[in-house]
């Protein structure tokens, strides 16, 4: 996902300053993404 934000914003130029739902959608995947696995790893190896 992240690679295909690159491609699009740089080469493409899709995004523009109130027009970026796909790069935010994709920012807030990857910080949930990334809450699950710190708490799986919590509960999984410090508990």
């Amino acid at each position: 996902m992240l690679s295909v934000m690159l491609v699009r914003s740089v080469f493409f130029n899709h995004f523009e300053k109130d027009h970026h739902f796909g790069f935010e959608a994709a920012s807030w995947y990857w910080h949930f993404v990334d809450v699950v696995w710190v708490m799986l790893f919590f509960f999984v190896y410090i508990i």
